[in-house]
């Protein structure tokens, strides 16, 4: 057994890899919103320094119920607070710190904004996650061994006072606090305090189970491999020797922004990796906080469903920044935005093609793993394993119009798919409609508007064995 695994090329290593049960939880919402909220959305600053009075913080009209309610209809699945930024204010009357909500006009102290939205989000039928920034320009103990104490106080609370939580969202921001020292974060401990009490959220950006994309502005790779090479995980090792060309361990410069982190020739010779899935963040404004001034720079219709496309689209999720306003609503220009978006996500999605069609493919792994599994939406088809180029032909009872295909791995099993084809009959013989590179999660790829009375999907490339769990064909409405 030991000499078999030493002889497996990297590639069959990485397609071993799995998700877990958390991450496949996680995967299936798609798109969430973060909702960036606090001190600096009175003070117009982006990152607060932790000295403004918490006098200045009083949202006078908060309806936690009005952001549930547009992101719900929008079709995202869940929200993001940031409870805590930078400037180290809770949204929380957190017993550890005066810097907080209790301590402002809001509710004359007694309110809890953290509980206001996890409660509507529930309403709502939506995931609730948290913000904690480990960075904290208030709070005294920054710096010092005490602090990663008093971080791990705060997470506690916001674990055990609010309901499951599906996300607990930390950037690696670090400066100097108060005392003119940088902390040395304890994420080891973090995260152990996060298993205990939410086993089933995920930790993401500064965290194992998810990874940020790379960027701020919505951009995405053309191939979004799931399985990396596990020292893209190392946010701490990759940070220290990103530049450091020479070290053995670290054969490939990397970091988040890097095209290719996990094709066949970018792995090879790699033997550990991890299931560390990509997050695309983005803010529907400039800025992540609410300014005023930019309230005609709201992102267009188009410019969102182009970021969806590259995100949910490229085996990617997408986190779309919503920033309420001073009186605690999402502004009316941000709120016409995600109507817009909304509508547009049903009239690209208002009816599968692919539904009643009869469906063939040159192999089947057994009885279980029948092709027909990828349209009654039960199981998950995988070829036989010396299939090395496998098709699957749908047909129609009728000419259908179609300008999308929408095709997703059973990623439970591994990513496996390389690279794929898609061709299409109209009745004069085979055409390639699209290709394209990795699928997992979900891959869409549009082409002009056609009729085709059937489609075949070509698996030019895989790993160890391909797999799929569905496809769907889609017109616009």
């Amino acid at each position: 057994m030991q000499q078999m695994m030493q002889t497996e090329k990297s590639y069959e290593l990485a397609a071993r890899v799995v998700p877990s049960k958390r991450q496949l939880r996680w995967q299936e919402l798609e798109m969430y919103v973060f909702c960036h909220f606090g001190m600096n959305t009175f003070t117009g600053k982006e990152w607060g320094d932790g000295k403004t009075s918490p006098s200045e913080f009083n949202p006078k009209k908060l309806d936690a119920r009005q952001w549930a309610r547009e992101v719900k209809n929008a079709g995202f699945k869940g929200l993001l607070l940031t409870c805590k930024h930078h400037d180290g204010f809770c949204l929380w009357p957190s017993e550890y710190t005066d810097y907080s909500v209790k301590n402002s006009p809001y509710k004359n102290g007694k309110g809890d904004i953290v509980k206001e939205v996890s409660d509507a989000c529930r309403e709502y039928g939506l995931k609730f996650g948290v913000y904690l920034s480990p960075w904290d320009r208030h709070e005294k103990t920054y710096g010092t061994d005490e602090y990663n104490i008093y971080f791990k106080n705060q997470l506690r609370e916001l674990a055990s006072n609010y309901g499951d939580l599906f996300c607990f969202w930390f950037d690696g921001a670090c400066g100097e606090g108060p005392n003119g020292k940088k902390q040395v974060y304890d994420w080891d401990g973090y995260y152990s305090v996060i298993r205990e009490l939410q086993p089933d959220a995920v930790i993401s950006i500064s965290g194992p189970d998810v990874r940020w994309c790379g960027n701020e502005a919505g951009k995405t790779r053309e191939s979004e491999w799931s399985v990396v090479p596990s020292f893209v995980g190392n946010q701490a090792y990759t940070a220290e020797h990103s530049q450091k060309e020479d070290t053995p361990d670290f054969a490939k410069n990397v970091n988040a922004s890097t095209e290719d982190i996990g094709s066949r020739k970018f792995i090879d010779g790699l033997k550990d990796f991890i299931w560390y899935p990509a997050e695309t963040d983005v803010s529907i404004r400039p800025g992540w906080f609410y300014h005023r001034s930019q309230d005609f720079k709201v992102k267009s219709v188009k410019k969102l469903m182009n970021i969806y496309w590259g995100a949910v689209g490229g085996n990617s999720s997408l986190l779309l920044n919503i920033p309420p306003d001073k009186n605690g609503l999402l502004s009316k220009y941000d709120v016409r935005a995600l109507r817009r978006f909304g509508n547009e996500l049903k009239k690209e999605f208002s009816e599968n093609l692919a539904k009643n069609s009869k469906v063939s493919v040159s192999s089947e792994l057994d009885d279980e793993h029948s092709v027909i599994n990828i349209i009654e939406g039960e199981g998950f088809w995988q070829c036989a394993e010396n299939d090395t180029a496998p098709e699957i032909i749908i047909e129609f009872s009728e000419t259908v119009t179609a300008d999308k295909i929408v095709l997703k791995e059973n990623i439970a099993t591994g990513q496996q798919i390389e690279n794929f084809e898609v061709y299409g009959d109209n009745g004069n013989g085979w055409e390639l409609v699209t290709k394209s590179t990795v699928i997992g999660a979900k891959r869409i790829c549009r082409f002009k508007k056609q009729g085709l009375k059937r489609v075949k999907i070509v698996i030019t490339s895989y790993r160890v064995k391909a797999t799929l769990k569905s496809v769907e064909l889609y017109c616009r409405k």
